[in-house]
């Protein structure tokens, strides 16, 4: 007993050490969070050397970090990686960082948008990002070349990536995700460790990569099928594929044969796993293609998929 005590002591005397020098060092510069660029600062030591533990860095490990903010994050990285690429898009912030962390010498800070600049070469990522561009962000990382990644995102947000099929968080993005990565829902962080206090809770995510559980004859297309049928997720897939559909010249009796013939028609999009909702999607686009005017068809959805982009 006495010893969880001091243990829970011990802790809120390193919350307090962290919040007060984030404080200690904004007022220092002059500075003040900007909710514009999504700037809660992560003051819980022990949250972030877990994810650093999460993500099972060794020395020989390249580690990205976007949003560096103040350098807490990069300091713990420096010392069990190879290099450390910091991103950080605050200039303000940038001139903190390029003084705090003058002594690593395998430390790289970057300034500019993740999005926007030339994508760096790394191994693993650790990062506590910009809310704000969690889903651009996501989809950027899984285009990308690397073994690991452990983030954190808002709690919504999170279970979003690891909903099953049925539930209220399931949609396009857990299909999109599932095709590219395996997702761990790792650690919940309450909102009270950021600072300023944001509205809602945060979770630790672990991405790893890997191939394809399922396999689709056009990927750009099953994304934009995707993304179109979930729009109505509640209504049968029969009634889900008429926007797609829509943009394909067939006869009415071509159309009426194609939406309800395909594999799980008479289920509701929210119901389907994405194995199923590739099944669907391969049907469609092979149908398509065996029509009497195959490269006509085939030149039309790929048309009609760019208008839903």
């Amino acid at each position: 007993m006495a010893q969880n005590r001091f243990n829970a002591i011990r802790r809120l005397a390193a919350e307090m050490s962290l919040l007060d020098e984030t404080k200690k060092i904004l007022k220092r510069y002059g500075i003040h969070p900007r909710k514009r660029l999504s700037q809660n600062f992560l003051i819980e030591g022990e949250i972030l050397d877990r994810m650093i533990s999460y993500a099972s860095i060794c020395e020989d490990d390249t580690v990205l970090e976007i949003g560096a903010g103040l350098g807490f994050l990069t300091e713990r990285l420096a010392k069990v990686s190879r290099q450390v690429i910091a991103v950080e898009v605050d200039p303000h912030l940038i001139k903190i960082l390029n003084h705090r962390l003058r002594n690593y010498k395998n430390v790289r800070v970057l300034r500019g948008d993740i999005l926007k600049i030339p994508a760096p070469a790394f191994d693993k990522v650790v990062s506590v990002p910009p809310y704000s561009i969690s889903s651009p962000l996501l989809f950027w990382l899984l285009e990308r070349d690397f073994k690991c990644a452990v983030l954190t995102f808002q709690e919504e947000f999170s279970r979003r990536l690891a909903a099953l099929p049925g539930t209220r968080d399931y949609g396009r993005l857990t299909v999109a995700v599932y095709y590219h990565a395996e997702v761990e829902l790792l650690d919940h962080i309450p909102k009270e460790l950021f600072w300023p206090t944001p509205k809602v809770n945060s979770m630790i995510v672990r991405l790893k990569p890997r191939k394809p559980p399922f396999q689709v004859d056009d990927e750009m297309g099953f994304f934009d099928f995707i993304r179109t049928v979930f729009t109505q997720k509640n209504k049968k897939l029969r009634n889900a594929v008429t926007a797609f559909l829509s943009c394909v010249h067939v006869s009415r009796e071509d159309f009426t044969r194609l939406a309800n013939f395909m594999p799980f028609h008479e289920r509701r999009v929210r119901e389907l796993a994405p194995e199923e909702l590739a099944l669907a999607f391969n049907y469609l686009r092979r149908e398509l293609g065996d029509m009497s005017a195959p490269t006509k068809h085939v030149e039309e959805l790929d048309n009609c998929q760019s208008s839903l982009s």
